[in-house]
């Protein structure tokens, strides 16, 4: 396989220079490379990339179609200070980080996805590792479908980006995220994890997204029910 060769170690270190970084020429998945480092005690920052993932995974594991040095996928492990029952919120800090750094016209669809213009220019995934503190470290990991050599400018930048989103207050950045999030008003459909026939579908519509990262939907009958983005399934907007 011919690789592209601009997400080495030396181009990596130029972009991010003096952080822990693992980078790989090929891959099968980033997300499951940082779960192992993170379990190991990497600090927070820590970055994992390849030139090419043959499987990389977001949301729920979901699969991510990336082709050969096409767009840029790649993995952050953070170690933030939060109560377990706030996991989600980590949703919005990768969504939000995202949207920042692909750009002031970009919008957000309640969880996991970033969009231009009505299509996809992005998407996040969050795996959380809790213990009796609360999340004890976390593993982003990142698809951005736009990306094109040399992508280690643009691997900084979401970094980056999603590094100030997840230090900074609840606030701000939840305002910002309902300012962009396309999802708020429109009638949805959430199936809840595990999918199948018996699985359990909260339908209704949008109508904000909390502290904690859940989206509140309002049913037909007037209830208010939350859903976590770390429980769900597969969202339907109408």
């Amino acid at each position: 396989m011919e690789l592209i060769g601009d997400l080495g170690a030396a181009e990596v270190e130029a972009a991010l220079p003096g952080r822990p970084a693992r980078t790989y020429p090929a891959l099968l998945s980033t997300d499951a490379d940082a779960r192992a480092w993170a379990r190991a005690g990497v600090p927070e920052g820590a970055v994992v990339v390849a030139e090419y993932q043959a499987s990389p995974r977001g949301r729920a594991g979901l699969e991510w179609l990336l082709g050969q040095g096409e767009g840029l996928a790649f993995s952050l492990v953070l170690r933030p200070r939060l109560p377990a029952e706030r996991e989600g919120w980590l949703y919005t800090v990768a969504a939000s980080g995202l949207a920042d750094a692909l750009g002031p016209e970009t919008t957000i669809e309640w969880p996991d996805e970033v969009r231009r213009d009505g299509t996809r220019a992005g998407a996040v995934g969050v795996y959380a590792e809790l213990g009796p503190a609360g999340v004890e470290w976390a593993v982003v990991s990142v698809l951005a479908v736009e990306g094109t050599p040399p992508r280690a400018p643009l691997l900084a930048r979401i970094v980056e980006a999603v590094e100030a989103a997840n230090g900074s207050s609840t606030a701000p950045v939840l305002a910002d995220y309902l300012r962009r999030c396309e999802t708020i008003g429109k009638t949805v459909a959430a199936r809840l994890i595990p999918l199948g026939p018996a699985g359990k579908t909260v339908a209704g519509t949008a109508v904000t997204v909390l502290p904690d990262g859940a989206l509140v939907i309002e049913t037909a009958s007037g209830s208010r029910v939350a859903v976590r983005p770390q429980g769900l399934g597969l969202l339907e907007v109408t």
